[in-house]
């Protein structure tokens, strides 16, 4: 009797725990309960799992724009009472029968992420149907994550922090994140995406209780003009986001008009309390222009040195405790130039929910997510590159020096500034060509003006007679009297709206504008033949494809924006919010491919996505300003940017805005040249420049080193004067960046052949450190090479930490330090404070004028002794695509620290105009020993490709 019993509460237990089926790639599971009526499973590789949960099993789901990699690979299938375990080898899923959720193991059968929530939410978007996802992994976690992309608020280890992917001028949303417990997770969506909360910022006035100093509800505000009072009134929150909030809240008082207020000073002054009814420490941010100081409780959090430019406000993040019910003073003083500015805030999150995985999508057809597990962070990147495409090696010019300006006027003044770098000897690769070549009114034309650039291809032919390659910049934006609008728009391919509403640019007297859409193959086809027609036809070596988020009308808010580029070829232009960069450097890339199949490619982009690394695309972190807190931030936004799968980052050395009081009248001009009257002083001229020198430093250890930017000139000639010691160093160090390149260039090979960031968080190299693994501020480039870059004005010493499991050289001294502690390190202004691994073994070359300049000259290998180490030394042609069939060479270095021996092994692989055999220099850095004698040698050896040894 018990049996039968027992046998039918098993069978409906079964019947209740829903039911899964086995597929050629997969499985297909229908839980009993929960949001998905279905969840696919599929193996992509033995690592790699896809799992798309869907609401309703008939709706159409979007095309990937990220993912590339098809299922493949061998898998087992077990079911059990009430789950089913698709086991794919070295990832394995394990699935609720009942509520569809998955847990994810290694190999091992180790957990590394359980599915604690999973909802899919119907939406209406443009009126047709789609959904919001949320999925929530391993709750309470105090492991780290990173990655997402790159973003400007000096986060590095993401746990507990909320971020939101929205592309923008400074900020690159990646729906990619790496845990320390060697796993990832892709999510496959292009809309506006949250990492962490999933509830968006609001205005401070939507959880908090606003009130004035004088009880009423919201916040006194006053507004002045040259120190007058003009106006006070209450506000119910300090709300200038966006373009549209000014146009609708701005006082109207006429004292107050852009006209009456032009070349006067304006204050605005908010003053009240927030209170809050929930206790604990909440998340705020400031979004602010123009100078701004904010003070909160008996603290003054910023003060003008957030400053930004009018027209590109950003977001500083900051925690705020609260007790239910008690009043914190708030203070707010705002000096605008036709900036925004807003208070936001979030509430508080129970502790297993703040520290856990979240994402949540605004809309897209289903929840859709990859699963990468890997032996370490490296190995995941890997799967990420699997998935969504492995960068291709860049050119090795591009790891040489770009100069840069907004902008060359005349092709005259771009061939003089070249001519100068090469008369004073100064290493240079790369010179570019930004914006308004074109005549005024013909944006989108790709038509020089021909009395500024009579000879486009003599001027190509001119830079390459020089031994220096070009970069162009080119939009997908038009003005609609140009032929190429008019193509696109009889396509469907031009988002029209922007021109129908009459919103004009900033060029001139204003023009119509707007940008294409590339999401299809015909509408890329067009824009890459239009550039053929226009612009590859001359032989430019590169291309700075900007404004790709693309800001089609600065400072809209989601919603407008996603209406600005509706409609698109894949439906609502919310569905693909974030995807541009990615489709529109594919455009380029696949053209150039099939013109230019054995040349090597160059592309430098604003804005990026998943996937977009395999268009040969850069990064660079957009219109960030001369000022030492932005500085700072680019720290972090580049280490996280390698976490994000894309090597190859770079940034403005210098900032590409500054403040007025940073220049000259004359434009271009530094301060030192301003007419009486200025606002500049003696102090402002020393602190540019030794802003520049700082940047210019922590620029020559970044992926990619350029200089660029507004209002004041960036070349070495313009902004150290002549026989300074400003100018000194920075050629000392740009001649560093060349001697490097032996180790640089081997360094972006690991990158395309290992997944290995160039500019690598501390959690890469030392796993076990958990000190180290929320250092913000400090980074390695390449595996070797500890850097620690200054960002505060008029510092000579900074604080150190060096990672445990390493003994580490001062790189100027020599000085030996055992890792897993702090120091403190002499920074005078010619020193970034750099440091080397014990055991490192660090190639470097003599210095050259431009990267292939002495193929043959002796490389110097320096040794650093008290550990063992190895080394392998890439090199290929550097400009063709022959290493994709093989044709590169690879030679390994060993150093035995007890025998004190150097094994330079055999050479493997071979490439056309290989040298066949060249000397090595060959030094031993030992404790206290000079390290900075780069021609120096202990042993010199023939190397013919043979192993030989070298004793110490």
């Amino acid at each position: 009797m018990f049996a039968p019993a027992f046998a039918a509460l098993l069978m409906a237990s079964t019947a209740l725990a829903g039911s899964f089926e086995k597929t050629a790639t997969g499985i297909v599971v229908k839980p009993d309960s929960g949001p998905a009526k279905e969840v696919r499973l599929e193996v992509i590789n033995d690592s790699v799992i896809h799992v798309l949960a869907v609401d309703d099993p008939a709706r159409p789901q979007i095309e990937s724009l990220m993912a590339m990699a098809k299922p493949a690979g061998a898998f087992t299938v077990t079911g059990a009472a009430d789950t089913v375990t698709l086991d794919a080898g070295k990832a394995k899923a394990v699935v609720s029968l009942k509520s569809g959720l998955i847990t994810f193991q290694d190999a091992s059968g180790k957990t590394l992420l359980a599915q604690a929530k999973a909802d899919i939410t119907p939406v209406l978007v443009e009126g047709k149907p789609y959904v919001a996802t949320h999925a929530q992994f391993n709750k309470g976690t105090s492991e780290a994550f990173y990655g997402l992309g790159q973003h400007q608020n000096a986060q590095m280890n993401l746990n507990g922090e909320n971020v939101e992917l929205r592309q923008h001028n400074m900020d690159i949303g990646i729906p990619f994140v790496v845990s320390d417990m060697n796993y990832g997770i892709l999510w496959d969506n292009n809309s506006v995406t949250r990492f962490g909360n999933p509830v968006r910022f609001g205005l401070a006035s939507r959880d908090l209780k606003l009130t004035t100093p004088d009880g009423k509800a919201g916040l006194t505000a006053k507004y002045y003009v040259d120190g007058k009072l003009i106006l006070t009134r209450t506000e119910p929150d300090v709300r200038y986001q966006f373009l549209s909030d000014v146009d609708k809240y701005w006082p109207k008082d006429a004292a107050l008009t852009k006209e009456a207020t032009t070349g006067k000073k304006v204050k605005v002054v908010w003053e009240g309390t927030m209170t809050s009814d929930q206790p604990g420490v909440h998340k705020m941010r400031l979004f602010a222009s123009d100078y701004a100081t904010l003070k909160v409780g008996d603290k003054t959090l910023f003060d003008h040195d957030i400053w930004r430019m009018g027209w590109n406000a950003w977001y500083n993040n900051f925690e705020q405790s609260f007790e239910a019910g008690k009043p914190v003073p708030l203070s707010l003083e705002w000096e605008p130039s036709g900036g925004l500015i807003s208070l936001h805030h979030s509430n508080p999150e129970p502790d297993a929910d703040k520290h856990s995985l979240r994402f949540t999508s605004e809309a897209g057809t289903g929840l859709n997510y990859y699963f990468i597990a890997g032996k370490d962070i490296e190995g995941v990147i890997g799967g990420y590159h699997h998935v969504t495409g492995t960068p291709p090696m860049m050119p090795k010019w591009a790891y040489g020096f770009w100069q840069s300006r907004q902008r060359y006027e005349t092709q005259d003044q771009l061939l003089g500034v070249l001519k100068t770098y090469r008369d004073n000897k100064w290493p240079i690769d790369n010179i570019v060509q930004d914006w308004f070549y074109w005549p005024e009114d013909q944006w989108g034309s790709h038509k020089f003006d021909p009395t500024r650039f009579p000879d486009p291809k003599g001027l190509v032919d001119k830079v390459h007679a020089q031994n220096a390659r070009i970069m162009i910049s080119i939009w997908g934006k038009y003005y609609p009297n140009t032929d190429n609008y008019k193509e696109f728009d009889a396509k469907g391919y031009m988002w029209t709206k922007n021109v129908e509403l009459g919103f004009k640019d900033w060029v001139g007297p204003g023009y119509l504008n707007s940008h294409y859409s590339p999401y299809n193959k015909e509408a890329r086809d067009i824009y890459y033949r239009q550039m053929k027609e226009g612009l590859v036809k001359y032989g430019f070596d590169a291309w700075w494809m900007d404004n790709t988020e693309p800001d089609v009308r600065s400072n809209t808010s989601p919603e407008e924006f996603a209406e600005l580029i509706t409609p698109t070829q894949m439906g609502p232009g919310a569905l693909v919010h974030n995807a541009y960069a990615t489709m529109n450097t594919q455009a380029m890339y696949d053209g150039l491919k099939v013109d230019q199949p054995d040349t090597r490619q160059f592309i430098l982009t604003r804005s990026g996505f998943a996937g977009v690394q395999r268009n040969a695309a850069a990064l660079w972190s957009g219109d960030v300003v001369g000022t030492w807190d932005n500085l700072y931030d680019q720290i972090s936004a580049g280490v996280q940017t390698g976490f994000s799968g894309v090597p190859n980052w770079t940034h403005d050395i210098g900032g590409y805005a500054q403040e007025t009081r940073f220049q000259g009248n004359d434009v271009g001009g530094l301060q030192e040249n301003r007419a009486a009257g200025g606002t500049g002083t003696a102090e402002d001229l020393k602190e540019w420049r030794e802003l520049n020198q700082r940047w210019w430093q922590f620029g020559t250890f970044s992926p990619l080193m350029r200089s660029h930017g507004e209002g004041v000139k960036r070349e070495i000639h313009e902004i150290s004067p002549e026989g300074s010691p400003m100018r000194v160093n920075m050629v000392w160090f740009l001649e560093l960046r060349y001697r490097l390149m032996p180790y640089i260039y081997s360094a972006a090979a690991d990158s395309h052949y290992a997944s290995a960031p160039i500019m690598r968080g501390f959690a890469l190299d030392f796993p076990t450190d958990a000190k180290a693994k929320n250092v913000n501020d400090q980074y390695m480039f390449g595996k070797s090479i500890l850097v620690a870059p200054v960002t505060k004005y008029q510092a000579t010493s900074r604080s150190v930490y060096l990672p445990m499991g390493a003994d580490w050289y001062n790189a100027y001294t020599g000085a030996k330090t055992t890792g897993g502690q702090t120091i403190t390190v002499d920074a005078p202004l010619d020193q970034i404070p750099l440091f080397v691994k014990s055991g490192a073994i660090v190639p470097m070359g003599p210095v050259m004028q431009y990267v292939d300049e002495t193929p043959d000259a002796p490389l110097t290998l320096n040794v650093y002794t008290g550990a063992d180490g190895s080394y392998s030394l890439y090199e290929d042609d550097g400009v063709s695509n022959a290493y994709i069939e093989g044709q590169f060479s690879r030679i390994p270095f060993a150093y035995n620290d007890k025998t004190g021996e150097l094994k330079i092994g055999a050479r493997s692989g071979s490439y056309k105009g290989m040298v066949a055999s060249r000397t090595f220099k060959v030094r031993f850095i030992k404790d206290g020993g000079k390290t900075t004698d780069f021609d120096a040698a202990d042993r010199t050896v023939t190397y013919t490709g043979k192993a030989v040894t070298v004793k110490r």
